[in-house]
């Protein structure tokens, strides 16, 4: 089935679905008239009929107008949705979790989405749902086991980008530079950085190396965040949110 003949179904309305569904409709993916929403009230519905999308207060509506149907509630939602839903569940529907830890950041255009199949779901589905989802940024499939790395890795990892962020500005404002400039100047290195590293698919190591000159204000600089102990830092953070989203998984 082509991406413009699908039929997109969220149940659930909130932030991550709104996300997601906006680099859809960004990208001309599929028609604001083939996505249907659901949520138990209007407080999340409103900005949905404002681009366009359909919406309803009834999850099995979704499954029976949609043939890709995306779940987007609260972790500890899900369970009763899923009882909810799978009487209206057929073979003709991919059913795609968007639960467990993956935030609005995930979704929008600059981030990166993975995903695992079920033991339902054939190289058809999967090339659909990759096409889809790569509109809205990078998507890969991988292993089961990697979703919850992925949300320490991306799914938070945009906070600890946007602390990283922040710090940077602060510096220049503490040597004398306005604070919104700062910020720009600071989001601009930030996009240029990713960039590089995925254009030229150098590791990160050889692509900071090659910024540094000998006795140059670079090196000066890296050693003081050594000194801080930024990489050690950073790695303990993707550990504690890889192993937080084990536990939510757990429970």
């Amino acid at each position: 089935m082509e991406a413009a003949e699908l039929r997109v179904g969220f149940v659930g309305a909130g932030r991550m679905a709104g996300g997601l569904a906006r680099g859809l409709l960004r990208a001309g993916k599929v028609p604001a008239s083939s996505i249907l929403a659901s949520a138990p009230s209007d407080k999340n519905l409103d900005a949905w009929r404002e681009s366009g999308c359909r919406t309803t207060h009834c999850n099995l509506e979704v499954l029976q107008e949609s043939t890709l149907v995306f779940l987007a509630t609260k972790p500890h939602i899900l369970p009763g949705v899923l009882q909810e839903i799978r009487p209206a569940v057929g073979p003709h529907h991919i059913v795609v979790s968007l639960a467990a830890g993956v935030t609005l950041q995930t979704l929008q255009r600059a981030g990166a989405m993975v995903f695992a199949r079920g033991s339902g779901a054939g190289d058809g589905e999967a090339t659909l749902l990759k096409s889809l989802l790569s509109s809205c940024g990078l998507c890969e499939e991988v292993p089961e086991s990697y979703i919850n790395i992925h949300t320490g890795l991306s799914g938070s990892g945009v906070a600890y980008v946007y602390l990283f962020a922040e710090a940077l500005a602060e510096g220049a404002v503490k040597m004398g530079m306005p604070g919104g400039l700062a910020s720009r100047i600071a989001a601009q290195t930030l996009l240029g950085a990713a960039k590089m590293m995925l254009e030229t698919g150098e590791h990160p190591a050889k692509l900071r190396g090659d910024v540094c000159t000998p006795g140059g204000t670079t090196i000066h600089a890296l050693h003081q965040l050594e000194k801080g102990a930024l990489r050690a830092t950073v790695m303990n953070a993707v550990e504690a949110a890889t192993n937080r989203a084990c536990d939510v998984a757990e429970d």
